[in-house]
């Protein structure tokens, strides 16, 4: 059995072919209908997110496990084989479960080390399970891949330092308030930045959001998303008054707010703080405005200075990441190896022992030997077998901590014509039933 990978993301394919392969709620039930009546298939998890859709399978021969992986995609993205071919991928075993523990992990990501992607792969993993389409060794590598993905954010700081404008423009207004707990907010603009970085504020405990843009339907909108009020665009300097925090994001080509229509309003606060964080370019707001006392404001040039800074201590805990990562791959392939040379021993052992002992009993009908003599020819057959397999399956005790360790395993079991059930093994907790291993390369078979 093999674990295969087949895929596409924002390094291989642009939007619009991903989008091609965007799974709703309807579709997904449908890919697994068609995954779970593959027959070259044992088991399948789909992870779909809006930079990848990656198909993760096990299968008992690699080719036509392969070869199904790539119809599933043709058929559902409605490319031709030669179309999808230039945007797939489709990794050794070793590769793919690596992959996995990296995407987990946030490695692999648009942004390095975002952390919605580890309750991706939870809800991807959670909708194959209930869709009866994953199997024992998929449960176990994606129950390791999250426990990868979760260690790689408690012992990194790979998700502690922002790197959106968002992100960063809501951490600077924290940094310099103590706190957003009550604090109110003015969104200038009601577009997709506004949108998101307002988001950020509220899960920070913001407790009134003030929304205002030339068009007054779209600020309406927009307030009604944060059970907040819009306002008319020129009635926007008088919400300064009582604003902790102004958020501005326009395409407008001059100054929204500037010193003549918003001078007076922020001196009348006298000194209390107000943060003013300008993400348009052109800026918004005039730069003079900070003159004032309590008013602090940030532009885009400033935001990109902290992500600069932060990103790289993203890279740094990234380097970090990478060892904890190939440290658990080879734990887990060690882990997967391991189990299927263990049976092949213990296999081979009883074999041995029976053939033994049927062919003493056959000397035994035939010559008419004493205790004492039965007793040294038993002792002979038993040491021959010994001192046979002795170095096999020490050689399999040492290659069960390899990558190799299921090669050897499954050429032993050939070799010796061994009767293994590999479908009563144990993968941590999950039972292996007829599916279970792995894809693509030497290095990383298990059976």
């Amino acid at each position: 059995m093999y674990v295969l990978l087949v895929g596409i993301n924002h390094r291989t394919a642009p939007v619009e072919i991903r989008e091609k392969l965007a799974f709703s709620d309807g579709t997904i039930s449908q890919a697994y209908e068609y995954l779970r009546q593959k027959e070259n298939l044992e088991g399948a998890v789909i992870l779909h997110t809006c930079n990848r859709t990656e198909v993760y399978a096990t299968a008992r021969d690699i080719e036509l496990g392969r070869e199904a992986l790539k119809q599933f995609m043709e058929l559902f993205s409605q490319l031709s084989g030669q179309e999808m071919q230039e945007y797939l991928y489709q990794p050794n075993c070793y590769d793919a479960i690596l992959n996995l523990f990296r995407v987990a992990s946030g490695l692999d990501s648009m942004i390095l080390g975002e952390s919605q992607i580890l309750g991706q792969v939870k809800e991807a993993y959670k909708t194959a399970r209930e869709e009866n389409a994953s199997d024992g060794v998929l449960n176990t590598l994606f129950q390791q891949a999250i426990n990868v993905g979760k260690k790689v954010r408690s012992e990194t700081d790979i998700d502690r330092y922002p790197i959106s404008v968002s992100s960063v423009a809501v951490e600077l207004a924290r940094s310099q308030l103590g706190t957003l707990q009550d604090k109110s907010v003015v969104v200038i603009g009601a577009g997709e930045m506004s949108e998101l970085t307002t988001r950020y504020l509220m899960e920070y405990g913001v407790s009134s959001v003030i929304v205002s843009n030339r068009s007054y339907a779209k600020a309406e909108t927009m307030a009604r998303l944060f059970s907040g009020r819009a306002v008319r665009f020129d009635r926007l300097p008088a919400q300064l008054s009582q604003a902790d925090i102004v958020i501005s994001c326009t395409s407008a080509s001059h100054y929204v707010l500037n010193w003549q229509n918003s001078s007076e309003i922020l001196k009348a606060r006298q000194g209390r703080r107000i943060i003013i964080i300008d993400i348009a370019v052109p800026r918004d707001v005039d730069p003079a405005l900070g003159e004032i006392e309590g008013v602090q404001i940030y532009d885009i040039d400033e935001l990109q200075n902290v992500i600069d800074e932060n990103f790289l201590e993203r890279k740094k805990a990234s380097r970090q990441a990478e060892k904890i990562i190939l440290e658990e791959l080879d734990k887990f392939n060690e882990k997967l190896a391991s189990l299927y040379v263990v049976p092949v021993i213990s296999a081979l052992k009883e074999k041995a022992e029976a053939i033994k002992n049927q062919e003493l009993k056959k000397a035994f009908n035939r010559l008419d030997l004493s205790e004492r003599e039965k007793k040294v020819v038993s002792t002979l057959a038993h040491n021959i077998i010994n001192q046979l397999l002795h170095h096999p399956m020490v050689s399999l005790k040492e290659m069960a901590c390899s990558n190799q360790g299921h090669l050897y395993a499954e050429v032993s079991k050939r070799l010796f014509d061994l009767p293994v059930d590999l479908e009563g093994i144990n993968v941590g907790e999950v039972k292996i039933g007829q599916s279970g291993q792995q894809t693509g390369s030497v290095a990383s078979r298990v059976r």
